[in-house]
């Protein structure tokens, strides 16, 4: 009779030949979490070479630090954290340009508290023109044109799911500063969109 194994197990039974130094073990964990990993860098980082280098940069620090991986989480969970890290310390070290300032993304407001441009419902919801490839490839060149400290927050809060607290703790910063810029950067990248997104009359 054939049983399967479920991930957790197959994960337990990875990190202990890790532990244990198997080279192999580390050539199958490069080779299993590559693709998924360098997706989520290339998020954040412009240059593929910089992506390919964080991916890099996080096996490293994965395998330095396997010791301290607990046997109760997801190792893909884990990487994925590790990653974010690495592509992180990346655009910290990387020569900053002058942030631009987001306020010429922001909806416009007359004195009596109406927007100048009236935002106009879309034609479907968020949620459904994610699924869409088009609208993806839309919202990702959106995002780009944000000032990055708005760019990186909006990425970790609603594509990478990571929680205010977790980004407030990576990011250096308190979750209130994290949920005033998620805000205004998803004002902005409603702006940004409205053009492409509205009803069509």
């Amino acid at each position: 009779m054939i049983t399967e194994t479920s991930p957790r197990a197959d994960d337990a039974a990875l990190v202990a030949r890790l532990r244990n130094g198997d080279g192999r073990a580390f050539e199958e964990l490069v080779r299993t979490h590559t693709p998924r990993l360098l997706r989520v860098a290339r998020r954040f980082l412009d240059s593929e070479e910089d992506a390919r280098d964080a991916v890099q940069d996080a096996f490293v620090a994965a395998f330095r630090s396997i010791r301290e991986f607990e046997s109760n989480a997801r190792l893909s969970t884990w990487l994925h954290r590790i990653v974010i890290n690495a592509a992180l310390m990346k655009l910290r070290t990387q020569r900053r340009k002058p942030e631009e300032d987001i306020e010429k993304y922001l909806p416009r407001f007359l004195e009596d508290g109406h927007q100048v441009e009236r935002s106009v419902a879309w034609g479907e919801s968020a949620q459904t023109a994610m699924e869409r490839a088009e609208t993806c490839n839309l919202v990702r060149a959106a995002i780009a044109r944000l000032p990055e400290s708005y760019r990186v927050v909006l990425m970790l809060r609603d594509i990478e799911e990571l929680s205010t607290d977790e980004v407030a703790e990576l990011l250096g910063t308190t979750p209130n500063a994290v949920k005033i810029r998620l805000h205004r950067g998803r004002q902005a990248l409603r702006t940004l969109l409205d053009p492409d997104m509205r009803v069509k009359r």
